[in-house]
């Protein structure tokens, strides 16, 4: 068993019979008493951020996954069928482990999967994808100064607000992690 001098940043435990990764640890030796480790904790399940302090030299239980690259191929109901890319064996993920970024995702991009055995801990989308307008409003030349915005309606189905200068066709990066209009894209 792994103690509290085997902690790194990105290190997976199991914690309160969840699925933690550190996102930061500090060791501590005060003047009096004895030395102490504190981190902050990230659930994999509910994404929860945890502060906790470990005794120095206290038992950890850490655990080994596997980071697999996937390709997103369809949806299946409840569930999304995915490959991987070096064994090309399919598998359906449930809808919950891809969270609210799905809405974003479209057939054929890699997501990467955090894997204990053939146990799917959790899935990882790309930061930013590309997606083509389908359906907004016509766009106005020059009108930048009042910051204003119009919805637009993705190839996805996804709606995002963005500036009125967007038209139909047009490319846009979007950030899946909060839904947000970055950039427009050259084709």
């Amino acid at each position: 068993m792994a103690d509290t001098s085997d902690l790194r940043n990105g290190l997976i435990i199991k914690f309160k019979n969840d699925l933690f990764t550190v996102v930061e640890f500090q060791h501590v030796k005060p003047g009096k008493g004895g030395a102490f480790v504190r981190t902050s904790l990230k659930s994999l399940t509910t994404g929860r951020v945890l502060d906790n302090t470990f005794r120095s030299g206290e038992g950890i239980d850490i655990v080994k996954v596997e980071r697999r690259k996937f390709q997103f191929l369809y949806t299946d109901g409840e569930s999304l069928v995915c490959m991987d890319n070096e064994t090309y064996d399919q598998m359906n993920v449930p809808l919950v482990a891809f969270g609210d970024g799905i809405r974003f995702i479209k057939e054929g991009t890699e997501v990467d999967m955090l894997m204990d055995g053939e146990k799917i801990i959790s899935v990882e989308l790309p930061v930013h994808v590309a997606l083509k307008v389908v359906e907004t409003e016509p766009g106005f030349r020059g009108d930048t100064a009042t910051n204003a915005q119009k919805p637009a309606k993705l190839e996805t189905g996804a709606t995002v607000m963005v500036p009125l200068f967007i038209n139909e066709d047009d490319l846009l990066k979007i950030d899946t992690r909060t839904g947000d209009y970055m950039e427009r894209v050259k084709s």
